[in-house]
């Protein structure tokens, strides 16, 4: 796949999931769904951020790192997307259920940030 139809085909689904987001937001009422409701809701939303934040992110390094290889600059902004979007969509839940605060918030940081140092480490030993 080339880039400009990774970047096609991630700009389409990116716009796809963030109308079914908007659709799943509308349509679903918070005080009468059960479990799939909330679960579609924030997989709808975990997907629309992915997107825009790979896109966004692979663009940001596109104009830093210049002599970077594309492919790589689309992996590291997919990964990091992934991280972010899934790190945002757990403080919603923990919102939602109450158990947000700040020693909550640093343990999922750390954990992110550990895991995040891990999938690094990783790649670095494939090279």
């Amino acid at each position: 796949m080339t880039l400009k139809n990774y970047l096609w085909v991630m700009s389409v689904l990116t716009v796809f999931g963030w109308g079914i987001f908007f659709f799943v937001a509308r349509m679903i009422d918070p005080t009468a769904t059960n479990f799939i409701g909330f679960a579609l809701f924030y997989l709808a939303l975990f997907v629309a951020l992915a997107g825009t934040i790979a896109l966004a992110g692979f663009l940001f390094r596109s104009l830093s790192h210049r002599q970077e290889p594309a492919f790589n600059l689309v992996k590291m902004a997919f990964r990091q997307s992934f991280l972010f979007a899934l790190f945002f969509v757990i403080l919603l839940i923990l919102k939602a259920q109450s158990l947000f605060n700040w020693l909550n918030l640093f343990l999922l940081v750390i954990i992110f940030a550990i895991l995040e140092l891990f999938l690094i480490s990783r790649q670095n030993r494939r090279l």
